[in-house]
């Protein structure tokens, strides 16, 4: 019986351990790497687990997680988000992507690796060099710049 039970945590496993490297981030390695060492320790030691049974699981369970969490620490390490204050942004030169209209911020400029919602006081075509006058929110003025 408890060997049954090792095999299908083995695969249960096996499979959130797929289900992590297809979607990083997803966390699900911890659960999985819990349930690939008890159900190797189901199968490779089927007798124990009759009196033992509660304190191995909690044994393996913690062991597992801490060195799945140090190991994904180490893979994934936290980086802080890039911000973009309105005060920075001004003076920068950017790329229009999409026409920009005056009056309109339908218009996008792509500005160090980011798009913004642009507007300018005269239209401006996709594929012009453009320089950021002023930011408001989420987009920026700009005017076309002669370079």
């Amino acid at each position: 019986m408890n060997v049954e039970i090792g095999y299908a945590m083995i695969i249960i496993g096996i499979g959130l351990m797929v289900a992590e490297a297809m979607h990083p981030g997803f966390f699900v390695a911890v659960p999985g790497t819990v349930l690939l060492v008890m159900g190797a320790v189901f199968v490779l030691l089927p007798g124990v687990f009759e009196q033992w049974s509660a304190l191995i699981m909690i044994i393996t369970a913690l062991l597992a997680s801490i060195a799945t969490i140090m190991l994904y620490r180490r893979i994934a390490p936290v980086q802080k988000p890039s911000s973009t204050s309105m005060d920075s942004i001004i003076g920068k030169k950017g790329l229009v992507t999409i026409d920009i209209e005056p009056g309109s911020i339908s218009g996008k400029v792509k500005i160090s690796n980011q798009m913004w919602s642009a507007t300018s006081e005269s239209p401006i075509p996709a594929g012009r060099n453009v320089e950021v006058t002023g930011s408001e929110g989420v987009h920026v003025t700009v005017v076309e710049s002669i370079e």
